[in-house]
């Protein structure tokens, strides 16, 4: 922790101290320091491994577009680290979802929506400019634009389900193959890791950090987000009836001012039935091994759903993808032969909108949207 404080001291040219833990990850330490001069910043420190290196890149391409996110001050390529503007301790959408405030969560909900889909919109002339950037930053890892990690995931399944005896239906291969041919469809810029946890609702509204896994992607990929809810994420409810709906169609009318082609609805609906195949597979890669002892999916936020729930409600979701009738057999089949011998309660609704009330509120809102939280 010293050496980190002291070389983030000296690309600011002032002393800092009185480091405070931020959670950070495995690839990353992030500290609030305080300035000699009374202020504070935010200190993001990388390992030095490969996925630590990818996230170096990644975070310090993706703030110096200065398309979202708080200000970069200054960046030390060699230790790695990067320093930040500190956006105080705003509440961020998951203390929201989590907590007992209905209208501030919807409205929370809404604003995130938009602003993804605002910085969808503003950012596809802006690729090149990434790529330039990440040229600067280059660690040796590539980008995740250019990780084949769909394709990985899918070669990942069918051994794994090889492993778990399940029988796959003939046909999954291919249609797994025609889902890693399509990744990059409507690409645009995002952070990566838009889970709620890294969206701070401040006084001037929607604030986005931890940009490790930024990059172009397909916008589908974002927009599912508000589908499943929350692709890759802990803080995942289900929502209330019309919810999920609700939040994507913000999502969408900012996306369309980019690319009009996605106000059909049998291209938008393919999409995203495309977009929620391709998280479920990665959802089932990353977590149907670590489900023979259930756990929570954070290990210290509660409420928070189990490994389990997690799965059979995403697998649930999967199970009736029309485009692609084998990974939707292969779900049903997880269902009935893996899921249905876990005997574990449903997926619950999000703890602030279990409430009498939150139809109300929905429509409420989706006749109301000037006075959200959307800036």
């Amino acid at each position: 922790m010293d050496s980190i404080l002291r070389a983030a001291g000296d690309l600011l040219d002032t002393e800092l101290s009185d480091p405070v833990d931020l959670g950070g990850s495995r690839r990353s330490t992030v500290v609030r320091c305080r300035t000699a001069t009374g202020g504070s910043v935010i200190v993001k420190a990388f390992a030095g491994e490969p996925e630590g290196l990818r996230s170096f890149a990644s975070e310090a391409a993706g703030l110096s577009l200065r398309l979202a996110g708080p200000e970069l001050l200054a960046v030390d390529a060699e230790v790695p680290l990067l320093v930040m503007e500190d956006l105080g301790d705003a509440p961020t959408l998951a203390d929201l979802l989590l907590g007992d405030d209905p209208k501030a969560a919807a409205a929370g909900l809404l604003a995130w929506a938009c602003g993804l889909g605002r910085l969808a919109a503003g950012s596809v002339q802006r690729k090149a400019d990434l790529a330039r950037l990440w040229a600067r930053y280059d660690k040796g890892v590539p980008s995740w634009e250019d990780e084949p990690w769909i394709e990985q995931n899918s070669a990942d399944l069918l051994a794994l389900l090889d492993r778990t005896l399940i029988t796959v239906p003939r046909g999954l291969a291919g249609e797994l193959a025609e889902i890693g041919a399509v990744r990059a469809e409507y690409p645009a810029f995002t952070p990566g890791d838009t889970c709620p946890d890294n969206n701070l609702m401040t006084s001037d509204g929607l604030r986005l950090i931890d940009f490790e896994f930024a990059c172009f992607q397909s916008v589908f990929l974002t927009a599912a987000y508000c589908r499943m809810p929350f692709s890759t994420c802990w803080c995942v409810f289900r929502l209330p009836t019309g919810w999920a709906e609700e939040i994507e169609h913000a999502f969408r009318a900012e996306v369309v001012d980019a690319y009009p082609e996605l106000a059909d609805d049998a291209v938008w609906r393919a999409g995203m039935r495309w977009a929620i195949a391709v998280w479920t597979v990665d959802a089932t890669v990353a977590l149907l091994p670590r489900t023979l002892e259930d756990g929570p999916l954070h290990p210290t936020r509660r409420p928070v759903p189990t490994r389990r729930q997690l799965l059979e409600h995403r697998w649930e979701m999967a199970s009736t993808l029309e485009e692609f009738p084998a990974l939707a057999a292969t779900m049903r089949t997880l269902l009935g032969e893996v899921a249905g011998g876990w005997g574990m309660p449903p997926l619950q609704g999000y703890p602030v909108f279990r409430e009498p009330g939150s139809d109300d509120l929905a429509r409420e809102l989706r006749s109301n949207r000037q006075h959200l939280w959307i800036k």
